[in-house]
């Protein structure tokens, strides 16, 4: 240990690393690095072949003694991480809602790392404080909120940015677990139930067990090819109506506008019709779906969300924001607050102004916040609506496209009706060969080659191929590429099995 009487040149050691002109020269390498990768994308395998533990193998058991150049670490990128990643941004990812990235929110993100403010209160830091309550407001008009879900209102109701839908579903259940027990007593806390369908996100069930929710009180109310998979208002009235006859708390209600597996879209109005009559809170789950709702033509799926207690959605999926990045609204922001507010002296200032500014750490499960408004200011400041809209409609185009494409071959069908940019479809052959074993055998050809990667579902005992249009990269070529793939392992398979569609 190190004494406080050494000599000054004893603790001089020359580290800085924070060295200005060091990071500007080896910024310009990175720089230079992410722009090549990007350029050189489609050269890569778009899902990673490699073998689980391959990465382990290949690296030292321990970290170096004395440092190693930048030259010498992006090399090693090069030649062992980069093999080990599957590229969300290539142009033919189609497995998953994308992680949306741009120019603009790439030089937010440098900010934000900048300055590396740790925002837990306007105290900590007041720009970034109200830049996020502007960011917000801003997104919320886009999509036409009602006013009681804008700061600018003046009512109660604001936005903040979370990281993921997960953690907006976990803070509002909170919110909402509080509110009722401050109403029937902590005593009925066994009572309290949740619901949501059998297409909502499985995030849905972890955070109803997080704030302490039976997981026998965690209802999925079934869905069917007939309603698209959507959820039923008449099934959840029932759902709802006999846990009360058998003396249950109805809590809250979860509705998805755009479901990970289908994209179906919850009618939020008929819900919002049972949350009211029973008094559950409503939230709209939009993480994928609501970003389309900045286009007129899509706002419908939005009709009633006046009525909903709280709506996420993570412009990181579809407005080129980068993860992470969900934005919550509350219409009673109070409720939030009084359920996750924290007073620790150390973090306290003057009282008189915190009754009158926003302590963000009181909005989530954290204290410490970055700078994440940067991201999404940089994108709607350099983008504008206008580009951001033909964003979204261009990728509907190209999964119209690809969908006009699945139906223009008999071998295909399109299984579920398409609401935004994902295709779900299926080979459907006859005869003796199970449907779901030969798209499951098409499916692993199509990732294997590394020219495409697609994901699957099961819906109604249906396994079905997932389609989604969304990378920013993805261009009309690329989708018409895929298809010529997808086709050319159907004629391998259908060769291999004998199988002829009449």
């Amino acid at each position: 240990m190190g004494s406080l009487d050494a000599p000054t040149a004893e603790l001089s050691t020359g580290f800085e690393p924070l060295d200005p002109e060091h990071f500007r020269r080896q910024a310009h390498q990175m720089v230079d690095f992410i722009a090549d990768y990007y350029k050189r994308i489609e050269t890569y395998s778009v899902q990673s072949q490699a073998s689980p533990g391959y990465l382990r193998a290949r690296l030292p058991e321990a970290p170096p003694h004395n440092p190693e150049p930048l030259e010498s670490i992006l090399r090693d990128l090069e030649a062992e991480i980069i093999p080990g990643i599957t590229h969300w941004l290539s142009p033919n990812f189609f497995a998953y809602f994308p992680a949306t990235a741009s120019n603009a929110a790439f030089i937010g993100e440098m900010l934000c790392t900048c300055f590396n403010t740790v925002g837990f209160s306007w105290f900590a830091s007041p720009a970034g404080t109200e830049l996020e309550m502007v960011v917000v407001d801003w997104l919320a008009h886009m999509l036409q909120l009602p006013k009681s879900f804008m700061f600018s209102n003046g009512t109660g109701g604001g936005g903040v940015i979370q990281n993921t839908t997960s953690e907006s579903i976990l803070v509002t259940l909170v919110a909402a677990r509080d509110r009722a027990i401050d109403s029937i007593g902590a005593d009925y806390m066994h009572k309290l139930v949740a619901y949501g369908s059998d297409q909502t996100h499985p995030t849905f069930a972890k955070a109803c067990k997080i704030v302490g929710i039976h997981p026998g009180n965690i209802r999925s109310i079934p869905t069917s090819m007939e309603t698209g998979f959507a959820l039923s208002p008449a099934l959840l009235r029932e759902a709802v109506a006999a846990d009360v006859a058998a003396g249950l708390v109805p809590l809250y209600v979860c509705a998805t506008m755009g479901t990970a597996s289908t994209t179906a879209v919850d009618p939020v109005e008929p819900t919002a019709d049972v949350a009211g009559e029973f008094g559950m809170w409503l939230h709209v789950d939009a993480a994928y779906g609501g970003s389309a709702c900045i286009c007129p033509e899509f706002r419908h799926y939005l009709n009633g969300v006046e009525r909903a207690d709280s709506l996420s959605l993570s412009p990181h999926k579809w407005l080129l924001t980068y993860l992470d990045c969900c934005c919550l609204w509350v219409r009673q922001s109070g409720l939030l607050v009084k359920a996750l507010s924290t007073n620790t002296e150390y973090l306290s200032n003057s009282p008189a102004e915190s009754e009158v500014v926003v302590h963000y750490k009181d909005w989530q499960v954290g204290t410490g916040r970055r700078f994440k408004s940067l991201r999404l200011w940089l994108v709607l400041r350099s983008y504008g609506v206008a580009n951001l809209q033909e964003h979204i409609r261009s990728d509907m185009r190209m999964a119209r496209m690809f969908e006009v494409l699945v139906m223009s071959d008999p071998r295909f069908e399109v299984v579920v009706p398409r609401n935004f940019a994902l295709v779900c479809f299926r080979l459907r052959p006859t005869g003796s060969v199970h449907a779901n074993t030969l798209n499951q055998k098409l499916l692993e050809w199509v990732n294997s080659t590394g020219r495409a990667y697609m994901s699957n579902t099961v819906v109604g005992g249906v396994y079905v191929l997932r389609f989604a249009v969304g990378a920013t990269l993805t261009q009309e070529c690329h989708v018409v590429a895929a298809w010529d793939l997808i086709r050319q392992g159907a004629d391998a398979l259908l060769e291999v099995t004998g199988k002829k569609i009449d």
